[in-house]
Protein backbone atom coordinates (compact mmCIF):
# COMPACT_ATOMS: atom_id res chain seq x y z
CA UNK A 1 0.00 0.00 0.00
CA UNK A 2 2.51 2.44 0.87
CA UNK A 3 4.23 1.65 -2.39
CA UNK A 4 1.09 2.26 -4.49
CA UNK A 5 0.68 5.23 -2.37
CA UNK A 6 4.48 6.88 -3.04
CA UNK A 7 3.59 5.95 -7.49
CA UNK A 8 0.42 7.81 -7.00
CA UNK A 9 2.34 10.57 -5.56
CA UNK A 10 5.15 10.31 -7.89
CA UNK A 11 2.45 10.64 -11.37
CA UNK A 12 1.19 14.17 -9.47
CA UNK A 13 4.51 15.55 -8.63
CA UNK A 14 6.72 14.13 -11.41
CA UNK A 15 5.84 16.99 -13.72
CA UNK A 16 5.77 19.72 -11.16
CA UNK A 17 9.53 18.87 -10.86
CA UNK A 18 10.55 18.16 -14.34
CA UNK A 19 8.83 21.47 -15.42
CA UNK A 20 12.14 23.20 -17.50
CA UNK A 21 11.18 26.98 -16.26
CA UNK A 22 13.78 29.72 -17.60
CA UNK A 23 13.72 33.61 -15.94
CA UNK A 24 14.80 35.30 -19.06
CA UNK A 25 16.28 38.79 -19.53
CA UNK A 26 16.42 41.60 -22.33
CA UNK A 27 18.98 44.11 -22.79
CA UNK A 28 19.23 45.93 -25.75
CA UNK A 29 18.15 48.71 -27.71
CA UNK A 30 14.60 50.06 -28.94
CA UNK A 31 13.38 51.75 -31.90
CA UNK A 32 10.62 52.26 -34.71
CA UNK A 33 9.35 52.44 -38.42
CA UNK A 34 7.16 54.92 -39.26
CA UNK A 35 6.18 58.02 -41.26
CA UNK A 36 9.48 59.87 -39.19
CA UNK A 37 11.77 57.26 -39.40
CA UNK A 38 13.09 57.05 -43.11
CA UNK A 39 14.99 53.02 -42.71
CA UNK A 40 13.47 50.20 -42.03
CA UNK A 41 15.80 48.90 -39.35
CA UNK A 42 17.80 51.36 -37.60
CA UNK A 43 20.22 51.93 -34.47
CA UNK A 44 19.72 55.74 -35.15
CA UNK A 45 17.78 57.81 -32.60
CA UNK A 46 17.26 54.00 -30.59
CA UNK A 47 17.04 54.41 -26.88
CA UNK A 48 17.56 51.49 -24.14
CA UNK A 49 15.18 48.59 -23.76
CA UNK A 50 15.22 46.04 -20.71
CA UNK A 51 12.75 43.16 -20.24
CA UNK A 52 12.26 39.96 -17.96
CA UNK A 53 10.02 37.23 -18.38
CA UNK A 54 9.42 33.56 -17.99
CA UNK A 55 10.10 30.66 -20.33
CA UNK A 56 8.63 27.21 -20.02
CA UNK A 57 10.50 24.26 -22.19
CA UNK A 58 7.94 22.22 -23.82
CA UNK A 59 10.28 19.71 -25.61
CA UNK A 60 14.15 20.08 -26.41
CA UNK A 61 13.23 22.50 -29.34
CA UNK A 62 9.71 24.04 -28.61
CA UNK A 63 9.19 26.88 -25.80
CA UNK A 64 6.99 29.27 -24.98
CA UNK A 65 7.83 32.28 -23.50
CA UNK A 66 5.80 35.31 -21.39
CA UNK A 67 7.64 38.47 -21.28
CA UNK A 68 7.13 42.16 -20.10
CA UNK A 69 9.49 44.75 -22.04
CA UNK A 70 9.69 48.37 -21.55
CA UNK A 71 11.69 50.68 -24.19
CA UNK A 72 11.78 54.15 -25.15
CA UNK A 73 11.08 55.42 -29.15
CA UNK A 74 11.61 58.56 -30.91
CA UNK A 75 12.54 59.91 -33.97
CA UNK A 76 12.88 63.74 -35.52
CA UNK A 77 13.00 65.52 -38.95
CA UNK A 78 15.51 67.38 -38.82
CA UNK A 79 17.71 64.05 -38.91
CA UNK A 80 16.00 62.64 -42.26
CA UNK A 81 17.67 63.35 -45.45
CA UNK A 82 14.26 63.68 -47.23
CA UNK A 83 13.58 68.03 -48.12
CA UNK A 84 10.06 67.09 -47.53
CA UNK A 85 10.53 65.53 -44.22
CA UNK A 86 13.12 68.20 -43.17
CA UNK A 87 10.82 71.11 -43.73
CA UNK A 88 8.01 69.20 -42.18
CA UNK A 89 10.05 70.04 -38.83
CA UNK A 90 8.02 66.84 -36.86
CA UNK A 91 9.33 64.94 -33.75
CA UNK A 92 7.98 62.78 -31.24
CA UNK A 93 8.79 60.59 -28.08
CA UNK A 94 7.11 57.74 -26.18
CA UNK A 95 7.42 54.92 -24.26
CA UNK A 96 6.54 51.38 -25.20
CA UNK A 97 5.28 48.91 -22.00
CA UNK A 98 5.00 45.80 -24.12
CA UNK A 99 3.53 42.35 -22.71
CA UNK A 100 4.16 39.55 -24.91
CA UNK A 101 3.50 35.88 -25.43
CA UNK A 102 5.33 34.08 -27.79
CA UNK A 103 6.82 30.82 -29.34
CA UNK A 104 10.63 30.40 -29.63
CA UNK A 105 11.94 27.19 -31.45
CA UNK A 106 15.89 26.62 -31.86
CA UNK A 107 16.58 24.38 -34.58
CA UNK A 108 19.08 22.10 -32.78
CA UNK A 109 19.10 20.74 -29.27
CA UNK A 110 21.33 22.74 -26.71
CA UNK A 111 21.35 19.65 -24.70
CA UNK A 112 23.88 18.51 -27.01
CA UNK A 113 24.85 20.96 -29.06
CA UNK A 114 26.24 24.60 -27.52
CA UNK A 115 25.26 27.12 -30.10
CA UNK A 116 21.58 27.41 -31.88
CA UNK A 117 19.89 29.85 -34.00
CA UNK A 118 16.06 30.27 -33.36
CA UNK A 119 13.23 31.66 -34.43
CA UNK A 120 9.98 33.31 -32.30
CA UNK A 121 6.39 34.74 -33.24
CA UNK A 122 3.15 35.62 -31.28
CA UNK A 123 0.75 38.19 -29.51
CA UNK A 124 1.63 40.76 -27.72
CA UNK A 125 -0.36 43.58 -25.87
CA UNK A 126 1.57 47.33 -26.13
CA UNK A 127 0.61 50.88 -24.50
CA UNK A 128 2.42 53.83 -26.04
CA UNK A 129 1.58 57.43 -25.88
CA UNK A 130 3.70 60.09 -28.40
CA UNK A 131 4.87 63.14 -26.91
CA UNK A 132 6.70 66.01 -28.02
CA UNK A 133 8.52 68.90 -26.63
CA UNK A 134 7.74 73.10 -26.67
CA UNK A 135 10.39 76.06 -27.33
CA UNK A 136 10.74 75.70 -23.23
CA UNK A 137 11.53 71.91 -23.35
CA UNK A 138 8.11 71.29 -21.33
CA UNK A 139 6.33 67.82 -22.67
CA UNK A 140 3.20 68.17 -25.07
CA UNK A 141 0.80 65.14 -25.07
CA UNK A 142 0.42 64.79 -29.34
CA UNK A 143 -2.86 62.49 -28.80
CA UNK A 144 -5.06 65.00 -26.80
CA UNK A 145 -4.10 67.71 -29.50
CA UNK A 146 -5.86 65.87 -32.27
CA UNK A 147 -3.21 67.05 -34.82
CA UNK A 148 -4.66 65.48 -37.48
CA UNK A 149 -8.42 66.84 -36.74
CA UNK A 150 -8.98 63.42 -34.63
CA UNK A 151 -12.08 63.37 -33.00
CA UNK A 152 -13.45 66.48 -34.97
CA UNK A 153 -16.48 66.61 -36.81
CA UNK A 154 -15.26 67.99 -39.93
CA UNK A 155 -12.98 64.87 -40.36
CA UNK A 156 -15.88 61.80 -39.48
CA UNK A 157 -13.02 59.56 -40.84
CA UNK A 158 -9.93 60.48 -38.15
CA UNK A 159 -11.22 58.79 -35.04
CA UNK A 160 -9.47 58.88 -31.95
CA UNK A 161 -6.90 56.84 -31.50
CA UNK A 162 -6.30 54.04 -28.79
CA UNK A 163 -3.14 53.97 -26.70
CA UNK A 164 -3.69 50.75 -26.05
CA UNK A 165 -3.04 47.66 -28.85
CA UNK A 166 -2.25 44.37 -29.95
CA UNK A 167 0.87 43.66 -32.24
CA UNK A 168 2.36 40.48 -33.45
CA UNK A 169 5.79 40.03 -32.74
CA UNK A 170 8.27 37.72 -34.37
CA UNK A 171 12.13 37.57 -34.88
CA UNK A 172 15.09 35.04 -34.12
CA UNK A 173 18.54 35.01 -32.98
CA UNK A 174 21.46 32.70 -31.99
CA UNK A 175 21.73 31.33 -28.37
CA UNK A 176 25.00 29.86 -26.59
CA UNK A 177 24.50 27.67 -23.79
CA UNK A 178 27.71 28.59 -21.06
CA UNK A 179 26.64 25.79 -18.80
CA UNK A 180 23.24 23.20 -18.69
CA UNK A 181 21.20 26.08 -16.69
CA UNK A 182 22.63 29.43 -18.13
CA UNK A 183 22.04 30.27 -21.92
CA UNK A 184 23.39 33.55 -23.54
CA UNK A 185 21.70 35.11 -26.50
CA UNK A 186 21.44 37.97 -29.36
CA UNK A 187 17.94 38.55 -30.18
CA UNK A 188 15.73 41.30 -33.01
CA UNK A 189 11.84 41.38 -31.89
CA UNK A 190 9.87 43.07 -34.68
CA UNK A 191 6.47 43.91 -33.58
CA UNK A 192 4.24 44.37 -36.32
CA UNK A 193 1.03 46.83 -35.31
CA UNK A 194 -2.48 47.66 -36.45
CA UNK A 195 -1.99 51.96 -35.69
CA UNK A 196 -0.30 54.36 -38.03
CA UNK A 197 0.26 56.63 -35.21
CA UNK A 198 3.00 55.52 -32.94
CA UNK A 199 4.13 58.78 -34.05
CA UNK A 200 1.26 60.74 -34.16
CA UNK A 201 1.63 61.24 -37.99
CA UNK A 202 -0.29 59.34 -40.46
CA UNK A 203 -2.92 61.11 -43.16
CA UNK A 204 -2.79 65.04 -44.05
CA UNK A 205 -3.28 68.29 -42.83
CA UNK A 206 -6.68 70.07 -41.76
CA UNK A 207 -7.56 73.22 -42.39
CA UNK A 208 -5.92 75.48 -39.81
CA UNK A 209 -8.71 77.95 -39.30
CA UNK A 210 -11.14 74.65 -38.53
CA UNK A 211 -8.08 72.92 -36.28
CA UNK A 212 -7.55 76.49 -33.99
CA UNK A 213 -11.74 77.08 -33.40
CA UNK A 214 -12.00 73.53 -32.44
CA UNK A 215 -8.61 72.34 -30.23
CA UNK A 216 -6.58 75.74 -29.84
CA UNK A 217 -3.50 77.20 -31.08
CA UNK A 218 -1.18 74.80 -29.36
CA UNK A 219 -2.77 72.17 -31.68
CA UNK A 220 -2.65 74.41 -34.70
CA UNK A 221 1.44 74.81 -33.64
CA UNK A 222 2.05 71.06 -32.98
CA UNK A 223 0.94 69.67 -36.19
CA UNK A 224 3.02 72.07 -38.45
CA UNK A 225 6.58 72.86 -36.93
CA UNK A 226 7.74 74.11 -40.30
CA UNK A 227 7.49 77.50 -38.88
CA UNK A 228 9.90 77.15 -36.39
CA UNK A 229 12.89 76.79 -39.29
CA UNK A 230 15.63 79.40 -39.76
CA UNK A 231 13.00 80.26 -42.93
CA UNK A 232 10.26 79.70 -42.10
CA UNK A 233 7.09 78.35 -44.14
CA UNK A 234 3.69 78.73 -43.99
CA UNK A 235 0.86 76.42 -42.32
CA UNK A 236 -0.38 73.60 -45.46
CA UNK A 237 -3.31 74.00 -46.81
CA UNK A 238 -6.45 71.73 -46.23
CA UNK A 239 -5.60 68.21 -47.55
CA UNK A 240 -1.70 68.41 -48.07
CA UNK A 241 -0.19 64.90 -47.62
CA UNK A 242 1.68 65.17 -43.36
CA UNK A 243 2.48 61.00 -44.06
CA UNK A 244 1.78 58.15 -45.42
CA UNK A 245 -1.62 56.20 -44.33
CA UNK A 246 -1.10 53.40 -46.40
CA UNK A 247 1.93 51.86 -44.18
CA UNK A 248 1.24 50.77 -40.57
CA UNK A 249 4.18 51.39 -37.55
CA UNK A 250 6.46 49.10 -36.16
CA UNK A 251 8.56 48.84 -33.64
CA UNK A 252 11.13 46.58 -32.43
CA UNK A 253 13.43 45.51 -29.64
CA UNK A 254 17.19 44.63 -30.15
CA UNK A 255 19.46 43.28 -27.62
CA UNK A 256 21.14 40.37 -25.95
CA UNK A 257 19.39 37.63 -24.01
CA UNK A 258 20.62 35.76 -20.80
CA UNK A 259 18.14 32.89 -19.81
CA UNK A 260 18.36 31.21 -16.05
CA UNK A 261 17.23 28.01 -15.95
CA UNK A 262 15.66 26.89 -12.74
CA UNK A 263 16.72 23.38 -11.68
CA UNK A 264 14.66 20.38 -10.65
CA UNK A 265 14.50 19.00 -7.06
CA UNK A 266 18.40 17.42 -6.68
CA UNK A 267 19.87 19.51 -9.73
CA UNK A 268 21.81 21.83 -7.26
CA UNK A 269 21.97 25.52 -8.20
CA UNK A 270 21.33 27.64 -11.32
CA UNK A 271 25.03 27.37 -11.70
CA UNK A 272 26.04 24.36 -11.62
CA UNK A 273 27.96 22.96 -14.45
CA UNK A 274 27.98 19.32 -14.06
CA UNK A 275 25.82 17.44 -16.64
CA UNK A 276 23.86 18.94 -19.91
CA UNK A 277 20.71 19.28 -18.26
CA UNK A 278 20.59 17.52 -14.70
CA UNK A 279 18.06 15.37 -13.38
CA UNK A 280 14.68 16.39 -11.98
CA UNK A 281 13.28 13.33 -9.89
CA UNK A 282 12.15 11.90 -6.86
CA UNK A 283 13.06 8.67 -4.96
CA UNK A 284 10.40 6.77 -6.64
CA UNK A 285 9.49 3.18 -6.85
CA UNK A 286 11.19 1.59 -10.08
CA UNK A 287 8.01 -1.02 -9.80
CA UNK A 288 4.93 -0.75 -7.68
CA UNK A 289 2.23 -3.76 -7.27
Amino acid sequence: MKKIFLGLLCLVTIPVFAQRLSVDFLGGVSNYQGDLQESRFTFNQGNAAFGVGLSYQITNHLSIRGMGTFGRIQADDRFNRDSFLVKRNLNFHSKIYDLSLTGVYDFLDLSTHRVTPYVLAGLALFHFNPYSTDALGAEVNLRSLGTEGQGLAAYPDRKVYNLNQLSIPFGGGVRFAVTNNIILGFELRLHKTFTDYLDDVSTNYVDEATLLAARGQQSVDFAFRGDELKNPLPYPADGTKRGSPEFKDWYYFTGLTLSLRLPGRGEGSIFSTSGRHGSSRLDCPVNVH
